[in-house]
C-alpha cells in the first residue's frame, strides 16, 4: 500500500544545535589534551546567555568560555541584531567533577573489563534507499539545510539569510516500499527584516524554490528524479522569521536526537549523543550498532536492518543484542539466527567499541550538526590551544562507524 513518510532537519544555527555544538567542542578539547577524560556536559542557550553544566574527570584545563565563543562565532552569530552574539553573550560555567560512584563502575584494572557508563538500550539502522545507507527523507532534509548554509556564507545570491533554519521532506512510497517522488518540502529560514511583509514572503518563497532547490538538484543528481512539478512547498509558513536563534527559542543539548539519527525510521533508545565522552554507551554503542546495520545491508544480508544493544551500568558485556531485518533478509535464517552471528562477529563491550572506532580522539564537533550517521569517513587535522599556551595538533579519522570494513567478514560468516 502506498504511503507518505516525513523527516525533518535543523541547521547549525538552530538553538538546540548551537547547544550540541558547544557541548561537543568541549568534548573535543578535553580529549585532545587528555584522551582518558570522562565528560558529560550540557549547554543551554537563550537571549544573550550561555549556561554550561555537567560533570568532568580530566587532567586538561580549558577556557570553556572561549571555546563556546569560538563555536558561536563559527556558526555565524556575529551581529548584535541577533540578540545573541559570540563576543558579547554572557557565559556561565557550572561544570564540576564527575561522581566517583559512577566512575568506579566504568574504570577497571583490566581495560577490556571497562563497564558501560550507564544502563539503557541503543539502536542502529540502515537501509539501501541511498548510497549512504540512510533514510532518503532525512538525507534530503539535511542536504537542503547544508546548501542553505552555503548560500548564507556566500552572501551573493541570497543576502538576507540568518543562521537559524529548519527543513522537512515528505516522500511518497509505492506498494513495494520504494520512494518514488517528493510530495512536500518545508523550509523555514530566519532572515533580516524587510520593509514590507508581502515583499518579504514573495521574495523568500521565490529564492527557496528557484535558487535553493536547483542547487540541491545540481549537487545531488541522484535525487533529481524525485523532484516534480506537483511538490507542495511551504516556505516560512508562519509568514515572518526575523526573531530566531537563542533569542527566539531556548536551546538545550540533546533535544534533536531524531534529527541526529534516522529521521523517525528505525528506532531510538532515547539517549542523546552530544556532550558525552565514549564511555557513555548512549553515544558509542549507537555508533557501533549503526556500523553493524550498515555493514549488514552492504554485505547483502538484508535490504534494511535495525540493531538493538542494551547494557547495565558498570557491566562490560551487553545484556542483549537483537537484529530486525523487517522481512528483507536474503539469507535463509531467522532474525534471531542472524543476531547470533552478529554477536560472534562484533565485540560490543565498551572498551572494544572505543578501540574499534578510535573514539578517544577529538572527532565529535563534526557530528553535532546535520546528523551523526550517513556522513563521510575522512581524515582531518585539528589544532587545539589551552589557556596555558600549549598547542596540540592531531590528525584524526572522522565518522569511523560509517566504514564498510566488516562486509567481507560478514559475507564469510554468512557464507555469501
Amino acid at each position: 500500500m502506498a504511503y507518505l513518510f516525513t523527516s525533518e532537519s535543523v541547521s547549525e544555527g538552530h538553538p538546540d544545535k548551537i547547544a550540541d555544538q558547544i557541548s561537543d567542542a568541549l568534548i573535543d578539547n578535553f580529549l585532545a589534551f587528555d584522551p582518558q577524560s570522562k565528560v558529560a556536559c550540557e549547554t543551554l542557550v537563550t537571549t544573550g546567555q550561555v549556561v554550561l553544566a555537567g560533570e568532568v574527570k580530566s587532567h586538561a584545563y580549558l577556557d570553556v568560555q572561549e571555546i563556546a565563543r569560538q563555536v558561536i562565532r563559527k556558526i555565524g552569530y556575529t551581529k548584535s541584531a541577533y540578540m545573541f552574539e559570540a563576543d558579547s553573550c554572557g557565559i556561565l560555567s557550572a561544570i564540576h567533577e564527575q561522581s566517583s560512584d559512577i566512575n568506579q563502575g566504568v574504570e577497571r584494572k583490566k581495560k577490556e573489563e571497562q563497564g558501560a557508563g550507564d544502563q539503557g538500550m541503543m539502536f542502529g539502522y540502515a537501509t539501501n534507499e541511498t548510497n549512504d545507507y540512510m533514510p532518503l527523507a532525512l538525507d534530503l532534509a539535511h542536504k537542503l539545510l547544508i546548501e542553505l548554509a552555503v548560500l548564507r556564507r556566500e552572501n551573493k545570491q541570497i543576502k538576507y539569510l540568518r543562521p537559524d533554519a529548519k527543513s522537512q521532506v515528505t516522500l511518497e512510497y509505492d506498494d513495494n516500499n520504494r520512494p518514488v517522488r517528493i510530495d512536500a518540502i518545508v523550509v523555514s529560514t530566519q532572515h533580516d527584516d524587510f520593509a514590507s511583509d508581502a515583499v518579504m514572503a514573495k521574495k523568500i518563497h521565490t529564492d527557496m524554490v528557484n535558487i535553493l532547490i536547483p542547487r540541491v538538484k545540481a549537487k545531488y543528481p541522484k535525487y533529481k528524479h524525485l523532484f516534480n512539478n506537483k511538490i507542495k512547498f511551504h516556505i516560512n509558513p508562519t509568514g515572518k522569521f526575523v526573531i530566531g536563534g537563542p533569542h527566539g527559542d531556548t536551546g538545550v543539548t540533546g533535544r534533536k536526537i531524531i534529527v541526529d539519527t534516522y529521521g523517525g525510521k528505525g528506532a531510538h533508545g532515547g539517549g542523546a549523543f552530544s556532550g558525552k565522552d565514549p564511555s557513555k554507551v548512549d553515544r558509542s554503542a549507537a555508533y557501533a550498532t549503526r556500523h553493524i546495520a550498515k555493514n549488514l545491508v552492504a554485505a547483502g544480508i538484508c535490504s534494511e536492518a535495525l540493531v538493538q544493544v542494551s547494557y547495565a551500568i558498570g557491566v562490560a558485556k551487553p545484556t542483549s543484542i537483537c537484529v530486525d531485518t523487517y522481512g528483507t533478509a536474503k539469507v535463509r535464517m531467522s532474525d534471531s539466527q542472524i543476531g547470533k552471528i552478529v554477536e560472534q562477529v562484533f565485540d560490543m563491550r565498551p572498551y572494544f567499541i572505543e578501540q574499534r572506532f578510535k573514539l578517544r580522539n577529538p572527532i565529535y564537533s563534526e557530528t553535532a550538526a546535520y546528523g551523526h550517521m550517513g556522513r563521510k569517513n575522512q581524515w582531518v587535522t585539528k589544532t587545539f590551544k589551552s589557556p596555558d599556551g600549549k598547542t596540540k595538533t592531531v590528525k584524526v579519522e572522522l565518522f569511523t562507524w560509517e566504514k564498510l570494513d566488516y562486509v567481507d567478514k560478514l559475507k564469510k560468516a554468512f557464507s555469501k
